[in-house]
């Protein structure tokens, strides 16, 4: 089953780079392969998470494909869950967390998943490989977008 994970520093906060993944309605302008979302359900949980049921088309030359997923958004903990509900896979599961390091984070994303068809596989799989390699950069140049170009922070002394 393949699966994919990038830990990177970004020089955005936690809790930035958190609602920048948890705006699941702006992927299709920046996400690799995303065409489109619509949202079927949102609530909040007791536990104070808030789950998103979406269905995600993706596309890629003559290939399209829909699917439905819960997100499940754990702001306290700084988690995002994806889990597959229904379309072309057998397996999708989609992690995320964010571990904040001052002013910057590490954003860990996780992805493992297997299509049902054989020759669906064929023709995405590959594509999707290298739109996985792509999906932290993504996600990194939108928060440039919205938040501003962080410089690195240099510590100087004087004699």
């Amino acid at each position: 089953m393949p699966q994919f994970t990038n830990r990177r520093r970004v020089r955005h906060s936690a809790d930035e780079m958190f609602d920048l993944v948890a705006d699941v309605e702006k992927y299709p302008a920046f996400v690799p392969l995303c065409k489109d979302i619509k949202i079927r359900q949102r609530g909040n949980k007791p536990d104070g998470t808030e789950v998103i049921v979406a269905d995600m088309t993706v596309s890629f030359k003559l290939v399209r494909e829909a699917f439905t997923s819960r997100v499940t958004l754990d702001r306290a903990h700084r988690k995002i869950l994806v889990e597959y509900l229904q379309g072309p896979f057998s397996t999708l599961e989609n992690r995320w967390t964010f571990e904040s390091h001052g002013d910057d984070c590490d954003v860990t994303f996780f992805i493992n998943y297997e299509f049902k068809s054989r020759m669906l596989a064929i023709l995405m799989g590959a594509m999707f490989d290298t739109a996985f390699q792509r999906f932290a950069a993504a996600f990194e140049k939108r928060a440039d977008q919205v938040y501003g170009v962080r410089k690195p922070t240099t510590s100087s002394t004087s004699s």
